[in-house]
């Protein structure tokens, strides 16, 4: 079956076009990201901007167009949108614009729903194993942590503390002095509370960073250790804890010129990845992660391969 998901995040769009086979086994037709940044210059005032908004709207246009030339009907179309547009004020409006200009309905999910989606997509991408590991998506709106196994979801939950919000808050200089990071630290410290409870009970030696700024983390390093390795043809990888620790460092003393010049940087990361790798630095040091993962897979193959289960 053909079958076309768009995920609208606070500061990108997906579109995955895909046919999928009786053992839903995905083989994507078209894959696409473009910045939205719907989330920038309001998402801390709990709104869409008139910019954001307009970006947004043409972004979905141009995704229902690709969609029609590889002949997926609107019934097959399916669109979630998640932290910046369920918090805004006008939030219902923007999906009601693109519902009469594009004639996509976009449901707008929450933080639980999201996590689900989540852990589905990453199951799909790599075998989690028998014991709890920690599933981690970093947005430009929300977090989502899930403790899970291969059979089922233990924990989770969405924190508001997306890269463009710890953005907002914490970062007044590019690159981030050690003092932001010390506040930025701090602040974790407290938000994370239920996560760290959870993390005592279930005990997760294992990080799996969902997509986002994990497939530009290990496109970094994979282009450190083996420049002409295609990084697109696996669903899952590893990424030593002392690979990210040197990219980490790097990237932190770098301002977002300088970054551009990473080999495996894209520019739709730039910006959020010293916040994202902060937030991944302290959880992983907090929780005494030993190993890291990545799953290319994220919230558009697991929302993919629900609306499939449904179809059926």
């Amino acid at each position: 079956m053909r079958i076309a998901v768009i995920d609208l995040g606070t500061n990108t769009f997906h579109l995955l076009i895909a046919d999928v086979d009786e053992h839903h086994r995905i083989r994507p037709l078209h894959d696409e990201k473009q910045p939205a940044r719907i989330g920038q210059g309001g998402i801390s005032q709990g709104v869409i901007t008139d910019e954001a908004f307009g970006r947004g709207l043409e972004i979905m246009k141009t995704y229902r167009a690709t969609a029609a030339g590889l002949g997926i009907a609107e019934d097959t179309i399916f669109a979630t949108a998640t932290s910046a547009v369920r918090n805004a004020r006008n939030g219902h409006e923007f999906v009601a614009r693109i519902k009469t200009e594009t004639g996509i309905g976009v449901e707008i999910i929450s933080g639980d729903r999201e996590a689900e989606f989540i852990y589905g997509g990453v199951k799909a991408a790599l075998h989690i194993g028998s014991e709890p590991a920690l599933i981690v998506d970093i947005g430009g709106g929300s977090v989502e942590f899930i403790i899970g196994n291969d059979a089922r979801i233990f924990w989770k939950r969405s924190f508001e503390i997306g890269a463009q919000r710890l953005m907002d808050r914490f970062v007044t200089e590019d690159p981030m002095p050690s003092s932001g990071v010390a506040k930025l630290h701090g602040f974790l410290e407290e938000a994370l509370l239920p996560l760290t409870n959870a993390v005592h009970q279930y005990a997760p030696q294992t990080l799996i960073g969902s997509a986002g700024v994990f497939d530009t983390l290990a496109e970094i390093h994979s282009k450190q250790i083996k420049p002409d390795f295609d990084i697109t043809q696996q669903t899952a990888h590893e990424l030593p804890l002392a690979g990210f620790q040197r990219i980490f460092q790097d990237l932190i003393v770098k301002d977002r010129a300088q970054r551009l010049l990473v080999p495996g940087m894209i520019p739709l990361r730039v910006d959020m990845i010293p916040v994202a790798c902060c937030l991944m630095g302290f959880v992983l040091e907090k929780y005494g992660i030993v190993r890291l993962r990545t799953s290319a897979y994220a919230l558009k193959e697991g929302l993919l391969l629900e609306k499939l289960r449904l179809l059926e």
